[in-house]
C-alpha cells in the first residue's frame, strides 16, 4: 500500500498477532533451564530490619537479597533513594526485601510464608494531609518549585480587590489497569544477561542494570517483549523488576522469570499521584480575575522516583489554557510511607486540569456567567506568554474548536432544556459540562537536548528491505504502524515492506523513552529526516545504514531553578463536552453523550488517533467519577479490578470526536503528540456535568455515588 495521504488508515502492523491470540507475551515465554522468582515484601510501613531468618531451602531453591548486588543498592532513576532490595530501612508496605528462586511456584509461595523477619517499627506518615503538616521536617519535602508574579505585587492587588476566593481541591490515586500485568525475564548466558519483558523504556532499564550489576555495556542486553498496555506504569517501575531478575540470574546461573498476578500488581506498583491544591483568587466587583495563587502538594509515596518531574508538569499546567493576570504557583513533592507513585498518562497534568477547570467553573457561577463563556474570556492566544514566560508561537485553534463543539452538541439549547427537565423530575437530573485543555509535547525544558539526545537508525538490507532501529516501545498505542507509515511515505515504498522489529539494545540506539507524548513528534521527525537522507543515498542491492541525531529547536532557554523559559516546543489542544444523568436516590452517574475536539498538528493515522481518543477519554472520564483507590494504614485496599472499578463497555458511550488540522513544522508531516492529551479533559468535564445536574459544587475527584449522596444530604440539612 503506497500512501497518498499520511492520515489514511492502514492495517496495524501487530493486528494479526493480537486478534488471533498468537502474540506471545512475557508470561507465555519458556526458556531452557528457567526458574521462577517470588518476592518477600515488607509487612510494615516504616522501620528497620533487625534480623532475617530463612527456612531450610530445598535443593535447587535459593534466596537472593541485597548482599548479592554487585553494584550500589539502588534503582537508578533520578535520586538514589529506592533500594533494589531493602536491607536496612523499610519505607512502605510491600517493599521488596529478598527474592526466593526455584522451579515450582507453589513451593516458593510456601517457603515465602516461612521467612521470618524481625523489624523495629517507627511512626510512619500515612497520608498526604499528615505530610503537609510535617513538610518542614527532615526528608518529608522531596522537591519544591515556585514561580510567577511576586507575592508583594499580589498582596497589593488583593488589598484593592472586591473579593478573595479561597478553594481547596483534591484528586485521588489512579491505577493504570493495563491488560498485561508486569513481567520480566532474565536469560542467563555465560557472556551476557539478556533481560526481556513488558516495558516502555529500554535504556532506563539498561542503565539501571549497568549500575546494579556493575558491569560493562556489552554484558547486559534489554529486549522488549510484546507489551499489553503501559500508560506510564511500565516507564520506571520495570527497572526494579529487571534488577531483581538479573541479579538472581547471576546468583543461580539460570534464567529467572518474575511475573506479577493482578493482585500483586495492584498492591505494589506505582499509581497516579494523589494531589491537593489550594487556590487563592482575587476578583473585582464583576467577577473578573485580578490575581491568582495556587499551591500544589503531590503525594510521592515512599520514594521520589519521577515525582519531581511530575510536579514540574503539574505546575506548568496549573493555569490551564488561560492567561491569568498576576499568577503565582508553588508546589511540593512530599513523602509518605505508602507505595511509591510514578508516571501515568498525562504526568501531573490531569490533576492540575481537574483543579483549574473546577475553579474556573465555580468562579463563573459567582459571576453568573455561563462556564464556557467565562473560560473563553481568558483563553491564551498565539503570541501570548506561557505561565513560565515562554511563548505560544504557533496558531491556536481553540476558538474554532469550541464553536464547532457548541454547535455539534447543541450546548446552549441543552443547558436550557436540562434546567427545565430537572425542575420537573425530582429523581433524575441531567447536566452538561465542558473542559478546555492543552498538553506540552516532549520532555520538559531542555530535557531532549541535554538528557535524552535521541538517535535513530534506518537499516537497508541487500534485498532492499528497510528496518527501523529505535528503542521506542509499541505498547498498544500504535507506533509500529505510525512510524512505519512516516518512513514508507518518505521513501515512497509500500507500507507493508517497512519492518519494525521489537527493539533490542544490542541492535538499536537510544532514541529516548516511550513517554511524554514525544514518540511521533520527536522520533517520527528524526525518522522522516533519516528516510529523506536514505532516499538520496539509495543504492539498490547494497546494505546501507543511516543515522539521525536530535537537533534542538532554539527558543527561550529553559531555566529549571527559576522555572522560566519555553517548557515545550509545541502544544496539542483539546475541548470536551459531556452530558450525564444523575440518580439523586442512588448517586449513580450515567454518561449520556461525549463530544471531543482535538488539535494534534497532523494525524498520522486516523484509526490509531480514534483509538487514542476513545481510550484516553474512557480513562479520563473514569478518573473523574468511577475509579477510586484508597489506602488504610499504608496499604492499598483495592487488590482486584472488580474492587477498583474501571469502566466497562456498559459505562462508555459512543464518543463523537473531530480532529482539526494545524501542521507543526518540526513534526513529521506536521504531527504533534496525542497520546496523553486525550485523557486530560475527561475528569473535569464529567465533574462540570455532575455539578450542572445537581446545581452544586464539588472540591474533589472522583465524584463517586457516596460523594454525591453526602453532598445531597448536606444540602438538605442546610435547607432544613
Amino acid at each position: 500500500m503506497n500512501l497518498k495521504d499520511i492520515s489514511t488508515s492502514v492495517p496495524r502492523k501487530d493486528h494479526k498477532g493480537k486478534v488471533s491470540g498468537q502474540l506471545p507475551y512475557i508470561s507465555d515465554v519458556k526458556v531452557e533451564n528457567m526458574v521462577y522468582g517470588v518476592l518477600y515484601r515488607s509487612p510494615i510501613a516504616y522501620g528497620k530490619i533487625i534480623s532475617i531468618q530463612l527456612p531450610n531451602l530445598p535443593e535447587g531453591y535459593e534466596a537472593v537479597g541485597a548482599e548479592h548486588i554487585p553494584g550500589p543498592n539502588f534503582v537508578k532513576i533520578i535520586k538514589e533513594d529506592q533500594p533494589v532490595f531493602a536491607n536496612e530501612w523499610i519505607n512502605y508496605i510491600g517493599e521488596p526485601i529478598l527474592m526466593l528462586v526455584g522451579k515450582d511456584l507453589n513451593i516458593l509461595y510456601g517457603l515465602l510464608d516461612e521467612v521470618k523477619i524481625e523489624f523495629e517499627e517507627h511512626p510512619p506518615i500515612y497520608t498526604l494531609e499528615e505530610a503537609i503538616k510535617q513538610k518542614a521536617a527532615p526528608g518529608v519535602t522531596m522537591a519544591h518549585y515556585e514561580f510567577g508574579e511576586s507575592l508583594e505585587v499580589i498582596s497589593a492587588i488583593e488589598q484593592g480587590a472586591h473579593q478573595i476566593i479561597e478553594e481547596e481541591y483534591e484528586t485521588g490515586y489512579q491505577e493504570h489497569v493495563y491488560l498485561e500485568p508486569q513481567g520480566m525475564l532474565a536469560i542467563y548466558k555465560d557472556d551476557e544477561i539478556v533481560v526481556q519483558g513488558s516495558m516502555q523504556c529500554l535504556y532506563y532499564i539498561k542503565n539501571s542494570l549497568l549500575s546494579a550489576l556493575a558491569c560493562g555495556e556489552d554484558d547486559v542486553r534489554v529486549v522488549q517483549s510484546p507489551t499489553g498496555g503501559g500508560f506510564g506504569g511500565k516507564e520506571e517501575f520495570p527497572s526494579m523488576m529487571a534488577c531483581h531478575v538479573a541479579i538472581a540470574a547471576k546468583v543461580v546461573k539460570k534464567s529467572v522469570m518474575l511475573v506479577f498476578d493482578r493482585s500483586e500488581d495492584m498492591l505494589v506498583t506505582t499509581k497516579r499521584h494523589p494531589a491537593k491544591f489550594n487556590y487563592r483568587t482575587a476578583l473585582d466587583d464583576k467577577g473578573n480575575i485580578l490575581s491568582m495563587c495556587v499551591e500544589i502538594f503531590l503525594d510521592a509515596g515512599a520514594n521520589e522516583g519521577l515525582s519531581s518531574v511530575v510536579l514540574q508538569r503539574a505546575l506548568i499546567n496549573s493555569a490551564g489554557v488561560y492567561k491569568i493576570p498576576h499568577f503565582h504557583a508553588k508546589g511540593y513533592v512530599l513523602k509518605t510511607n505508602t507505595v511509591p507513585n510514578g508516571a501515568f498518562r498525562g504526568f501531573g497534568a490531569p490533576q492540575s486540569y481537574a483543579g483549574i477547570e473546577s475553579l474556573m467553573g465555580h468562579l463563573s457561577k459567582r459571576a453568573n456567567i455561563d462556564p464556557l463563556a467565562y473560560k473563553s474570556k481568558y483563553l491564551v492566544k498565539q503570541g501570548d506568554p506561557t505561565v513560565t514566560m515562554g511563548k505560544f508561537r504557533d496558531p491556536i485553534l481553540m476558538d474554532e474548536m469550541i464553536e464547532d463543539l457548541v454547535t455539534t452538541s447543541q450546548y446552549k439549547k441543552k443547558k436550557e432544556d436540562f434546567q427545565t427537565l430537572n425542575q420537573l423530575n425530582h429523581r433524575y437530573k441531567k447536566g452538561i459540562g465542558t473542559s478546555l485543555f492543552l498538553h506540552g509535547c516532549g520532555f520538559t525544558g531542555s530535557g531532549e537536548r541535554d538528557h535524552i539526545k535521541a538517535k535513530v537508525k534506518l537499516f537497508k538490507s541487500k534485498d532492499d528491505q528497510v528496518s527501523l532501529k529505535i528503542s521506542n516501545s509499541d505498547m498498544g498505542q500504535g507506533i509500529f504502524t505510525t512510524l512505519c507509515k512516516i518512513v514508507a511515505k518518505e521513501l515512497d515504498l509500500p507500507y507493508e515492506e517497512i519492518l519494525f522489529p521489537y527493539p533490542d539494545t544490542k541492535e538499536v540506539p537510544d532514541s529516548g523513552p516511550t513517554v511524554a507524548s514525544r514518540t511521533t513528534m520527536i522520533v517520527g521527525k528524526l525518522l522522516e529526516r533519516a528516510a529523506r537522507k536514505l532516499k538520496t543515498q539509495w543504492q539498490t542491492g547494497v546494505e546501507q545504514e543511516v543515522v539521525e541525531n536530535y537537533v534542538h529547536r532554539e527558543m527561550i532557554p529553559w531555566n529549571e531553578k527559576s522555572f522560566t523559559g519555553d517548557a515545550y516546543p509545541a502544544y496539542s489542544w483539546g475541548a470536551n463536552i459531556v452530558e450525564v444523568e444523575v440518580d439523586t436516590v442512588t448517586g449513580n452517574v450515567k454518561l449520556e453523550k461525549v463530544y471531543a475536539n482535538y488539535e494534534v498538528g497532523k494525524v498520522i493515522d486516523e484509526r490509531v488517533m480514534k483509538g487514542q481518543i476513545d481510550g484516553g477519554l474512557a480513562q479520563g472520564l473514569a478518573y473523574g467519577y468511577l475509579e477510586k483507590m484508597t489506602t488504610k494504614e499504608g496499604k492499598i485496599q483495592q487488590k482486584s479490578i472488580s474492587d477498583y472499578g474501571p469502566p466497562t463497555s456498559m459505562d462508555v458511550v459512543s464518543i463523537q470526536s473531530k480532529v482539526f488540522d494545524n501542521p507543526y513544522e518540526d513534526g513529521p508531516y506536521g504531527a504533534k503528540g496525542a497520546g496523553e492529551l486525550t485523557l486530560i479533559g475527561g475528569a473535569p468535564a464529567v465533574q462540570a456535568a455532575i455539578e450542572d445536574a445537581l446545581q452544586t459544587c464539588f472540591q474533589q475527584i472522583p465524584i463517586t455515588p457516596e460523594v454525591i449522596i453526602e453532598s445531597l444530604w448536606m444540602r438538605e440539612g442546610e435547607e432544613d
